[in-house]
């Protein structure tokens, strides 16, 4: 990795970005780009919108933190932390994700990003997090670290850090089951995920059917016991 250095002798972190939502990343750009006054300075040296460019941009450009989406087409963001690992890649990794569900956070991990916030961190807490997991801290957003030190204790009644219970549900059923859990109605569900009333209803039965649950009390507790919520 290569830093750069301003006449002022400061020493820039060069940032790359992936998320397949071009919006979003210009709105990252702008807030990292517009500054807080603080050093080192972040500079964004380039974007990624799928896996596939992601790989081939980390490898070009040799960015110092990449600030990567965990779920994208082609396999997401730990398909892009296994090919840039294998390829050789010493870029730092930072998960930045709408998602705060375990099983997301666990996979983006151990697959090698150093640290895992959400997108509804402030530009300043962003920048913060950036320079952090370059001077080598693991960065979480709060409530997020217990999953982590859960998945990779050996104390008992740690949370596994597999559970196939979970793993038979598609990401789509685990959309509408984490949603039902935290009480939204199935209106609700449909309008937030962009779907069919109808579509819920097939999901949910389908959530319920696997997970041998009979009713919505049952099933948020079940979410609930494996921290899907």
């Amino acid at each position: 990795m290569t830093e750069t250095a301003d006449t002022e002798g400061r020493t820039d972190i060069r940032v790359y970005l992936v998320d397949d939502h071009a919006l979003f990343r210009s709105g990252v750009r702008a807030e990292l780009d517009r500054g807080d006054g603080r050093s080192p300075v972040l500079e964004v040296v380039g974007e990624a919108g799928s896996v596939d460019e992601a790989v081939a941009g980390v490898g070009h450009l040799a960015p110092d933190v990449v600030l990567l989406d965990v779920h994208m087409p082609g396999g997401g963001g730990a398909e892009v932390l296994r090919r840039a690992r294998a390829a050789g890649t010493e870029s730092v990794f930072l998960a930045l994700s709408v998602s705060d569900a375990a099983e997301d956070v666990i996979s983006v991990i151990r697959s090698g990003a150093r640290g895992y916030v959400t997108k509804t961190i402030s530009g300043r807490e962003l920048a913060d997090a950036v320079r952090r997991v370059r001077a080598g801290d693991a960065v979480f957003s709060p409530r997020l670290a217990g999953f982590v030190l859960d998945a990779f204790s050996d104390r008992p009644g740690a949370a596994p850090p597999v559970d196939p219970e979970v793993d038979q549900l598609t990401k789509r059923e685990r959309d509408v089951l984490r949603l039902l859990a935290r009480g939204y109605a199935y209106k609700e569900i449909a309008g937030e995920l962009f779907i069919s009333v109808k579509t819920v209803e097939t999901h949910v039965s389908s959530v319920l059917r696997k997970t041998q649950t009979s009713n919505r009390h049952e099933l948020s507790r079940w979410a609930t016991d494996r921290r899907l919520v």
